[in-house]
């Protein structure tokens, strides 16, 4: 590979992780997928910056779960479903005053909840 695309990949992979760690905090913008797309870009750029995404404390057991179990693990799903339902709600009641965004709102909600809700769930060891 050369230099350049390594370079390309190791930056497209940062703002990846980036986006996938905003995702957390906000509704709609997905997580799993950009951490997802992350360690893609990084184990074909940088073992060691995939490695480091892997060993993290606060996602790397997510994405490993998610990667090799295919499933989801109790307590993420609790978490993620809790901040989106309390980010959707806030937002559909304090921001949001057109009433078919409202719709969308929760529509893409109920979505990303059934989807969510579709993966196993993965046993803490």
């Amino acid at each position: 590979m050369s230099s350049t695309r390594k370079i390309v990949y190791i930056i497209i992979g940062t703002v990846c992780l980036v986006l996938g760690t905003i995702g957390v905090f906000l509704p709609l913008l997905p997580t799993t997928p950009f951490w997802l797309l992350t360690c893609w870009f990084y184990i074909r750029s940088s073992e060691k910056l995939y490695n480091r995404v892997m060993r993290n404390p606060y996602f790397g057991n997510y994405i490993r779960a998610y990667m090799v179990d295919k499933s989801i693990p109790l307590r993420g799903k609790i978490l993620s479903l809790t901040l989106m339902w309390a980010s959707i709600l806030l937002s559909c009641i304090f921001l949001v005053h057109i009433v078919w965004v409202r719709v969308l709102l929760l529509a893409i909600s109920i979505g990303v909840s059934i989807h969510i809700l579709s993966f196993p769930t993965r046993k803490e060891k």
